[in-house]
């Protein structure tokens, strides 16, 4: 079966010179996530993190998903929040992160992620 998996939008942010590349992807199937995943895994290979978070419905039930990537601040749920107030029902949105050198704390690195998360969508919708 073919996945009809599609990236909708993507953009880049800039924090204290670490880069954090958003993304906003469609999905038909869980298994999507993976593929998505290992695309970002060999688009950025300098990344630290790849953090991400999907929301699905399947079988009438809303399924949801995050992974920090052992990134502080929690981006993943970070992530899972955007999906959420967005009312996204097959998506998925990651956020890959380069460390710029300069260490963002646990606020600034939730602050970074949630304004790359909405910067996507925002740019995706208007």
């Amino acid at each position: 079966m073919r996945s009809l998996m599609e990236e909708l939008n993507a953009v880049k942010m800039v924090e204290k010179k670490s880069k954090f590349f958003a993304h906003f992807y469609s999905i038909d199937s869980l298994e999507d996530v993976d593929n998505i995943l290992k695309i970002h895994r060999r688009k950025y290979k300098k990344a630290n993190h790849h953090c991400y978070a999907i929301r699905f419905i399947k079988d009438g039930q809303v399924i949801e998903q995050s992974k920090d990537d052992g990134e502080v601040g929690h981006p993943g749920k970070v992530l899972q929040e955007i999906l959420a107030k967005n009312d996204m029902s097959s998506h998925v949105l990651i956020v890959s992160r380069v460390f710029g050198g300069i260490k963002l704390g646990v606020g600034g690195v939730s602050r970074a992620f949630r304004e790359a998360g909405n910067g996507v969508l925002d740019n995706y919708m208007s």
